[in-house]
């Protein structure tokens, strides 16, 4: 069966995004943080080549972990907050390239987007959302995309096998934590690998239920 993951940058004081980035703040007042925390990604050339942004980038171990990261994924899954800054920024051909299945109360028929990616939106639950992931991801992984509400959510019922981490050597100060409210009674972990870059760090953990 095809397992359930996450992969998040994080920084070193546990943020996977910075406290006002949120709809209806300033763009300046976040976006320099948030640069600082993804600016390994947008060194790949995997991820450069994704998203049409030019010619060039790194070719090494990050690169080959995102790639990978990619290449696993049949399906993703996000939560509404996610989703809303996104459909706000994203490109028009959305950077999924799978169905992405969103967690929501809003009543929507699909949205389709250039490149393969559509949003599914999903009224009646997260193991609703799973199923319909499964259901069409062709054998391959579901990736829960974030934020960091829908990670916990997915983590504290007992339905991710796996999580990584892309540590940046960064402090946001205050910030979007993942594991604030984690079941951490119910979760037991184990390292799975450690990759070391010049730019980051890779930690990657199965998850087991106690």
């Amino acid at each position: 069966m095809s397992k359930v993951f996450s992969s998040v940058p994080m920084s070193l004081d546990g943020c996977i995004a910075p406290a006002l980035m949120k709809l209806g703040q300033p763009v300046d007042l976040w976006l320099p943080q948030w640069m600082e925390l993804q600016k390994y990604v947008f060194q790949q050339r995997f991820f450069r080549e994704s998203l049409k942004l030019g010619e060039g980038g790194e070719t090494g171990e990050d690169n080959r972990v995102l790639e990978e990261t990619f290449n696993r994924t049949g399906a993703n899954i996000m939560g509404k907050r996610m989703f809303d800054g996104g459909e706000q920024a994203w490109p028009e051909e959305a950077p999924f390239h799978t169905p992405v299945f969103v967690l929501t109360r809003e009543v929507r028929t699909p949205w389709e987007r250039p490149g393969g990616t559509t949003f599914y939106f999903v009224n009646d639950g997260i193991e609703s959302a799973l199923q319909q992931a499964r259901d069409v991801a062709g054998g391959k992984d579901i990736r829960i995309a974030g934020g960091a509400s829908a990670i916990l959510q997915y983590l504290n019922a007992g339905l991710v096998d796996e999580f990584s981490i892309a540590l940046s050597p960064v402090f946001l100060g205050d910030g979007l934590r993942l594991f604030d409210g984690v079941d951490h009674r119910r979760i037991s972990l184990d390292i799975v690998e450690a990759i070391h870059s010049p730019v980051v760090t890779h930690l990657s953990y199965a998850v087991g239920r106690r």
